[in-house]
């Protein structure tokens, strides 16, 4: 899948599992429970133990079924050995100039974070495919994602942090094109409780009112 195709499948999906777990075997089954409800996107953060094998892993069990990315990548040295296991997506939780740098030279879409203007500005200029805007609700939640694209409407945002099922429709109201969804989707507690149900039942809700949100707009 060519860098586009993956720019796509993010936007279309609407919904960006942010994937942090306590051990390869826990984000397999997070993975799995979220599959089941529907989301073929998902991104593995560099603080699950192992996370460059496990993003090696899922890649090759899912091969185009799934579209894996890796997270909370800090630097490019890092972001080659994602790409190298297969990541088809890079997203930082702040703006690495470097690794913009070498995502673009590998052709993969990259998504720094940044949170002010200038900031966002700064990452898109470089060459961000997406900016995470993070973390959102530190500023105001949809009411600053919607101010930040009063004057940069052209920027693809990617709002994170406060993300959840009362707040996801007035994101995407606010502009977002995707949103990038913690621990209110990736309950990794109901995992261990035996209850994967859970993780899969939000992500189809989640699923829901993005598409619902959408309708909306249109």
């Amino acid at each position: 899948m060519n860098k586009a195709e993956v720019m796509q499948r993010i936007k279309d999906t609407g919904v960006l599992p942010v994937v942090r777990a306590a051990s390869a075997d826990e984000a397999v089954r997070v993975i799995e429970a979220i599959q089941e409800g529907g989301i073929a996107v998902l991104e593995i953060t560099m603080t699950v133990p192992g996370a460059v094998r496990v993003i090696e892993a899922v890649a090759a069990r899912y091969g185009s079924e799934a579209l894996v990315g890796a997270g909370t990548v800090l630097d490019a040295e890092t972001a080659r050995a994602c790409i190298l296991a297969g990541a088809q997506f890079i997203v930082s939780p702040a703006l690495n100039l470097d690794t913009i740098a070498l995502c673009r030279r590998y052709g993969v879409a990259i998504m720094p974070g940044a949170l002010t203007p200038t900031e966002v500005l700064q990452a898109w200029t470089a060459g961000a495919d997406f900016v995470k805007v993070f973390p959102a609700n530190a500023l105001g939640g949809a009411s600053y994602l919607k101010a930040l694209k009063a004057p940069l409407p052209q920027i693809e945002m990617v709002p994170t942090g406060g993300v959840s099922l009362t707040t996801a429709a007035d994101f995407i109201h606010a502009g977002a094109s995707a949103l990038g969804v913690g621990t209110d989707l990736v309950d990794v507690q109901a995992l261990r409780q035996g209850q994967a149900h859970i993780i899969t039942e939000r992500a189809r809700q989640f699923l829901q009112i993005v598409r619902a949100a959408r309708s909306n707009l249109a």
